[in-house]
């Protein structure tokens, strides 16, 4: 099947080496300014702000405007380098202190698409089959592509789960796959392997599979060979478990590219 590269801002998703993003996991306005700095300053390729982390932001009592003031500010830190909003709820690993409503969810995320300054929103393939394609609709309109996602940290699903997983994501009309699960031995990580090379082949869209933890690391790093389009890397504090330090991951990974070549 042909496979459709997501072309952000000059980004091509899909194609080559696996694009390093890194998530903006600071609480304070003033620290996630100046790790937005950092992250343009960087080798990273594209920057994911982890609205949730926010202190503000994690409060009902602050309304989407503020978020959508941040998320600017944001967007003229970095120049023209991809940005993705991301909200993650608790039941997904979140840092907010308690679940999140569906229907601030949904005014959060419909907030950022209409920002004019994230490029790719991420919605979890658990927010339900008509919120997420409601949310695609209305992103594709603005122009901005959606970034399907689906966690899981304590276990490595069965193979036909994980497959059935990236074709609800692709039914749905996302346009990048993102499944990322945790291992508990090392056939976990060959499992998940195995399902980002066939989701690969089949789909037309891009896809991200990580396995996290030190069990899954090489899973961060050979997306090339496997199909993986974008992996995670850290300046500072980690998103998620098993992340690398962005200059090492960019290093390893051009190696890896070169070689290939």
């Amino acid at each position: 099947m042909n496979k459709v590269p997501l072309r952000v801002r000059g980004l091509v998703l899909g194609e080559g080496r696996p694009k390093i993003c890194v998530p903006v996991v600071e609480r304070t306005a003033a620290a996630i300014r100046e790790a937005a700095r950092r992250v343009r300053e960087s080798e990273a390729q594209i920057l994911e702000w982890r609205a949730d982390y926010w202190e503000e932001g994690a409060s009902e009592e602050v309304g989407t405007e503020r978020v959508v003031a941040l998320l600017q500010e944001i967007r003229r830190e970095i120049g023209d380098m991809p940005l993705l909003f991301t909200y993650r709820t608790r039941a997904e690993g979140g840092a907010s202190s308690k679940e999140e409503s569906q229907d601030r969810y949904r005014r959060l995320n419909q907030a950022a698409i209409g920002s004019g300054a994230a490029d790719l929103i991420d919605v979890e393939l658990r927010a339900g089959e008509t919120p997420f394609r409601e949310l695609c609709e209305q992103a594709h309109a603005a122009g901005v592509y959606i970034v399907a996602s689906s966690h899981e940290f304590e276990r490595t699903p069965p193979l036909e789960e994980m497959e059935a997983r990236f074709r609800q994501m692709e039914e749905r009309g996302a346009d990048l796959l993102k499944l990322a699960v945790m291992p508990q031995c090392e056939e976990d990580l060959l499992r998940l392997l195995t399902v980002c090379l066939a989701a690969n082949r089949r789909s037309t869209r891009p896809i991200v599979a990580i396995s996290m933890g030190k069990t899954g690391l090489e899973s961060r790093i050979c997306g090339e060979a496997f199909g993986s389009a974008m992996t995670f890397g850290c300046l500072g504090q980690a998103s998620a478990p098993g992340q690398l330090e962005v200059g090492e991951l960019a290093r390893i990974l051009d190696a890896l590219h070169a070689a290939r070549d």
